[in-house]
């Protein structure tokens, strides 16, 4: 029942157990170091290469694009890095919505000689192109933004800022853009090879895989910061993790949403018919505020081409502080987070803060996150236990 009652999705989903079997047993078999060049390396190199195969055609993208890495954290951090082999220094701009992983290490890039630019989000939590386009300045070199921000869901419109950054590219450099899809992979439909998009980082344990594999696309090489032993073409050193690959890649071919995987096409149609369910009963509690509160308003969101991940939940219950609510579901069994995973132990909630939110609605905010396990039973049964929650602290 702790997996059926499961909803932290986006913190980490349950292993895909089959798949953890069949990558364990090739890495059992092939055990070799795949740099070496006997047999034993060859064959272990073998089963990578196939690895990395089959992700890209899982992802509809050429192999020699894509990059293995120890998770997500490091897909983001190779390229932000990158710029610091740059004879010149410039800005870089970064989204107010991102994950740690960008908005920490952007961070770092200032007592390096860079200006870190944020680009705050709308009310609503999203970025529009024309706040990124707002924000550049002639020396940017690096533009940072999420797919799906990974607390209230909100699909941001990286194509359009993609098209903005190529229009610009046409009289003078373009800037660099990085496009985290840690939250949309398995998610949301991607096409990254939508010209202008210059890299994406994905991670292994938000879509069933084992925790310390990730990927990196890039559309084109880059100079990394980091050297070593020269593995991964120089881009990420370090002894490839076979096992990692091959469950990364098993998993994109099982959950990845496209035309070629028309289950999980249809998963997805199902858990936005769940999402409106549970979302439209807790609008109905007096203490729930759904966040944002256009989530609720399909018609506005439609005109103004808002979308939302139907695998993300964000709602505040007035009086009852996020990590109370975490706890006292936690009791019941059910299990919920109050935002990011790697933000834990911290009390800013930074996503938040540009977005039309009261003091208490912030700190009274949690993030209910959904995956292919969830069912409709399990989320009706969600509901029920934070309406008892709600009416237990009515009652104080």
């Amino acid at each position: 029942m702790e997996k059926e009652h499961y909803f932290d999705f986006a913190a980490t989903s349950p292993l895909d157990e089959e798949i953890a079997r069949e990558a364990l047993e090739l890495s059992i078999e092939h055990w070799g170091n795949p740099s070496s060049i006997h047999n034993a390396g060859k064959d272990a190199r073998t089963i990578l290469e196939q690895a990395r195969e089959r992700a890209a055609k899982a992802l509809g993208v050429k192999s020699s694009c894509l990059y293995f890495t120890s998770g997500g954290t490091e897909s983001d951090h190779i390229p932000l890095l990158s710029i610091l082999t740059r004879p010149q220094k410039g800005s870089v701009l970064v989204s107010s919505i991102e994950h740690p992983a960008i908005r920490e290490m952007s961070k770092m890039l200032t007592s390096c000689g860079w200006q870190v630019i944020k680009v705050n989000s709308d009310k609503n939590g999203f970025i529009s192109k024309e706040a990124v386009l707002e924000k550049l300045q002639d020396d940017t070199v690096f533009v940072a933004l999420m797919a799906v921000n990974n607390e209230t869901g909100a699909v941001q419109e990286i194509y359009k800022v993609a098209d903005a950054l190529n229009e610009i590219g046409k009289n003078k450099r373009k800037p660099f853009f990085h496009v985290d899809c840690v939250q949309a992979a398995g998610k949301i439909t991607l096409d990254l090879n939508h010209k202008g998009i210059d890299s994406a980082a994905f991670s292994a344990h938000k879509i069933c895989g084992p925790r310390g594999i990730g990927l990196l696309y890039l559309s084109k090489e880059i100079t990394p910061f980091l050297r070593g032993g020269g593995q991964e073409k120089n881009i990420r050193s370090g002894t490839e993790n076979v096992f990692g690959a091959w469950a990364l890649s098993r998993c994109l071919e099982k959950y990845y949403i496209s035309d070629s995987n028309p289950e999980m096409k249809d998963r997805y149609n199902k858990q936005i018919e769940y999402t409106d369910e549970l979302m439209e009963k807790l609008s109905h509690l007096k203490n729930c505020t759904i966040i944002p509160k256009i989530r609720l308003d399909k018609k506005a969101c439609q005109e103004q081409n808002l979308s939302f991940s139907p695998w993300i939940l964000q709602a505040s219950f007035r009086g009852i502080p996020g990590q109370v609510m975490e706890r006292a579901l936690s009791e019941k069994g059910f299990y919920i987070s109050t935002g990011s995973a790697c933000s834990q132990g911290h009390h800013e909630r930074p996503v938040l803060d540009n977005m039309d939110l009261t003091k208490d609605e912030k700190e009274s905010a949690v993030r209910f996150s959904f995956g292919v396990s969830t069912s409709r039973q399990a989320m009706e049964e969600l509901y029920q236990a934070v309406e008892s929650v709600c009416r237990d602290f009515s009652q104080i």
